[in-house]
């Protein structure tokens, strides 16, 4: 097996990349989008979630004579090559950081240690079937999917269409009974089926009865519409899922709880890709995890407008008939006096500029708020930074610092010296009260 590890965000020369030789010409210059339709699974869902990656976003560009690394992380292969990204605030042999957003953003227990040893296909597995719940509970807010079935009858009540073959076939001579088929709706489809069969299969794991009671009502449902469920059929439904997608876009939901699905499924035929000629692997938004883990710290806090999401809308202007101009800022401090604006960045201090102030800025202007922060991931060990607006002209020659304006890049130090997992995580206990109590909220 040869296995290489990259840093996310980060240009490496192609020499580097001779040993996944195999890999590196099946996802290099292609999409997401297009990974994602060759077996990758992309977390989150890009369309509804995601802010900072694309369905055009490559995880390797070839820029001159290097390869360039994107806004992702975690795991892809192909036969025996391995690429592991990590994240680029992690340093040492382990990436102690990945894991740590994932546990608490995620709720997954401590799975994901991406070693380059025979276990790292096992551990993706595991990981695959984690994320289970968290997607079961997302679909199953539509309610429980349902379609078109075409069922057959035989009795002296016809709703349908007779079926004339059939009844000569069954109902001669005659008895009073008619065969007829009907298409009705039904909770009992495909679909539902093939998630129950992943309950199954996830309740024979050894942990499988404790993941599931996280989604314990939306199990209780899907067991409660497959009254057709038989063990036997598992192949058979993974297939014909596997071959009728869900197109919808209101069900895109159950879309990415479709491809799960048959990912856990199809886990013994193909070992994760172990050995096959199919590209497999599982890549996550690292900006996307840094946003969420920081509103699980200042969420008591903070409003939290999800772009994509289109929740919690603002607007920047109003005209005579409609209001114009959607933004969505990270947080907004829920005290309306001295508001606070804050941004997440996935990038490090020095990266922080242009767009970014202006965008702040236009927040901080559009709340009145005297202070904003930018919140990111220091593994470095840099101190905070003010920054005061300035007020006047350079034709005047009268530039100076405002003292009631003022946005502050604000670090999140992340660990450097941790000997294993859990001193990294009290580590991080440490620095997160730290960086709790720098983000001054009045």
């Amino acid at each position: 097996m040869h296995t290489l590890k990259i840093k996310d965000n980060t240009v490496v020369h192609m020499a580097n990349f001779s040993n996944v030789e195999a890999l590196t010409k099946r996802i290099a210059n292609k999409t997401l989008e297009q990974l994602e339709k060759e077996g990758v699974f992309v977390f989150p869902d890009m369309i509804k979630e995601a802010e900072d990656i694309s369905r055009e976003q490559m995880i390797l560009q070839q820029v001159n004579d290097s390869y360039q690394s994107s806004n992702v992380m975690g795991f892809i292969g192909y036969g025996k090559d391995r690429l592991v990204i990590e994240s680029r605030f992690s340093t040492g042999q382990h990436d102690y950081f990945f894991q740590y957003l994932l546990e608490v953003v995620l709720d997954l227990p401590n799975i994901v240690d991406l070693e380059t040893d025979a276990t790292s296909e096992n551990r993706l597995f595991n990981l695959l079937i984690f994320l289970f719940p968290l997607y079961l509970k997302a679909a199953m807010r539509k309610g429980a999917y349902k379609t078109y079935e075409r069922n057959q009858y035989n009795d002296s009540h016809v709703k349908g269409t007779i079926d004339i073959a059939r009844h000569m076939k069954q109902n001669t001579p005659f008895t009073g009974k008619i065969a007829y088929n009907q298409r009705e709706f039904s909770y009992d489809n495909e679909l539902m089926e093939l998630i129950r069969h992943t309950i199954e299969f996830i309740k024979k794991k050894p942990y499988g009865q404790k993941l599931l009671v996280k989604a314990k009502d939306e199990v209780a449902a899907v067991i409660a519409v497959t009254t057709h469920y038989e063990y036997y059929n598992r192949r058979k439904i993974s297939m014909a899922n596997e071959k009728n997608p869900i197109r919808h876009a209101y069900y895109h939901e159950y879309r990415a709880l479709q491809r799960l699905c048959i990912l856990i499924l199809q886990h013994k035929k193909h070992d994760i890709g172990s050995g096959s000629k199919q590209i497999h692997g599982i890549l996550f938004d690292g900006a996307w995890l840094w946003e969420e883990y920081i509103h699980s710290l200042i969420g008591q806090h903070f409003y939290h407008p999800k772009n994509k999401g289109g929740k919690g809308a603002q607007q920047l202007f109003s005209s005579e008939t409609r209001k114009v101009g959607l933004i969505y800022p990270d947080f907004l401090s829920k005290i309306q006096e001295n508001r606070v604006i804050a941004d997440a960045k996935y990038k490090p201090m020095g990266n922080i500029g242009n767009k970014d102030y202006l965008q702040v800025l236009a927040y901080m202007f559009r709340f009145d708020a005297k202070q904003g922060y930018y919140l990111y991931p220091e593994s470095k060990g840099a101190l905070e930074k003010e920054l005061r607006m300035n007020v006047g002209s350079s034709y005047e020659d009268n530039v100076r610092a405002r003292e009631d304006i003022a946005v502050t890049k604000l670090g999140l130090q992340i660990p450097k010296t941790a000997k294993n997992y859990n001193e990294f995580k009290l580590l991080m206990f440490k620095n997160e009260e730290i960086f709790k109590n720098q983000l001054v909220v009045d």
